[in-house]
């Protein structure tokens, strides 16, 4: 009699691994929060960038050791509201929007509850994409994801800062940048998530030397590149909506 042969049980102790990722990307919002509060904008600039990085692995490695869970789903969220909410607010009110308060009691509001803002469309669109998942195209983010809002926050703080240019200097457009990435949180703009699988493991020759292009461009000046490509991300969202559009009013109605 031939019996099925049983897959080994997985040692629980495995579901730490993908979580233990996620608490590092906190730790480094967290560090970008008190960076922030010390004056080292740079610092806290990066430290949310290195969150980013984390977040792209923490659940690429628990699909790899397959240890997803509801747990780690739940608390990936809530690490990045930490991460992608409320540190890029702080720190873009600390370099930039506190100086609002010197054009007066009113202005000084408006700073404050500019990245307040910017906190609350970040714990929206986290949990919007929550109640979402299984059900939306996986090709696309409904909205701009937090991470690349908080990447365009942080390099325009970066590029700025790298540049000897004081936030009280730029403090309206960074409140523009500020409300503009909020509200593009919570928007109904598509996005591309590269989370389609490609349809072949070969891909153009060309992507080889850009790829190796991009490479050697954010070692030779992270910040302006790193800005520029969170530029060229974020307006692609409306292009990209737009043109989904045109092709809607181009197809043809059924019988």
């Amino acid at each position: 009699m031939n019996e099925t042969p049983v897959a080994p049980a997985r040692h629980p102790g495995i579901y730490l691994l993908p979580n233990l990722f996620t608490t590092a990307g906190m730790m480094c919002g967290f560090f970008a929060i008190i960076s922030a509060f010390n004056g080292r904008f740079t610092e806290a600039a990066i430290a949310v960038f290195v969150a980013g990085l984390l977040d792209g692995v923490d659940g690429r490695v628990a699909r790899m050791t397959n240890t997803q869970s509801d747990f780690g789903v739940q608390y990936d969220s809530l690490a990045d509201l930490v991460s992608f909410g409320v540190a890029p607010a702080m720190v873009m009110y600390a370099w930039s929007l506190v100086t609002l308060k010197g054009y007066g009691p009113v202005m000084g509001k408006v700073g404050w509850a500019a990245a307040f803002v910017y906190t609350a469309c970040a714990a929206m669109r986290l949990a919007r994409f929550n109640t979402q998942v299984g059900v939306i195209d996986k090709r696309y983010f409904q909205g701009l994801a937090s991470p690349a809002s908080a990447a365009l926050m942080m390099s325009f703080v970066w590029t700025m800062n790298d540049h000897a240019i004081a936030g009280s200097s730029v403090a309206f457009l960074a409140l523009v940048v500020t409300l503009v990435a909020a509200v593009l949180m919570v928007s109904r703009l598509r996005y591309w998530s590269f989370k389609a699988k490609p349809e072949s493991e070969r891909v153009p020759f060309i992507w080889i030397p850009l790829a190796l292009g991009i490479i050697v461009l954010l070692v030779v000046d992270p910040p302006r590149v790193l800005l520029g490509i969170a530029v060229v991300y974020v307006a692609h969202g409306p292009l990209l909506t737009l043109w989904g559009m045109r092709k809607r009013r181009e197809r043809p109605a059924a019988p």
